[in-house]
């Protein structure tokens, strides 16, 4: 059993920072990619920032020069580091990890709950 535990969403003014943090849990044999995705109200659910095992990243235009992700392979946790938040980024923001397991070595996908970021102008 794989858990994604994400932390540090919360109520920021304009122009403000945050720092959300994700720690995978289980019986984990690697983690390839992971992630963060973010989902507006009565919007799909969007890429925000990936990296992969071997530090190499990928960022939507949206979060570009704004927000950096960063992971602790030691410690199975992926951070993403926001500046200059806009109204426009708030969301309910999702970890996601590609992570092979003890009893499953194939990569699966796995999700945490999201933590709730709000943006007020």
């Amino acid at each position: 059993q794989v858990q994604l535990v994400e932390s540090g969403g919360g109520v920021v003014q304009a122009g403000g920072s945050l720092r959300l943090s994700c720690a995978a849990s289980g019986s984990i044999f690697s983690i390839n990619a992971m992630g963060w995705y973010r989902q507006a109200p009565g919007k799909q659910r969007d890429l925000v920032a990936t990296i992969r095992s071997d530090g190499s990243t990928n960022y939507a235009d949206s979060g570009q020069g704004r927000f950096t992700i960063s992971r602790d392979n030691a410690k199975n946790t992926v951070y993403l580091q926001m500046a200059s938040l806009k109204p426009e980024d708030t969301a309910v923001y999702y970890c996601n990890a590609l992570i092979s397991t003890l009893v499953r070595p194939a990569p699966r996908n796995y999700w945490g709950q999201g933590t709730q970021v709000t943006v007020s102008s």
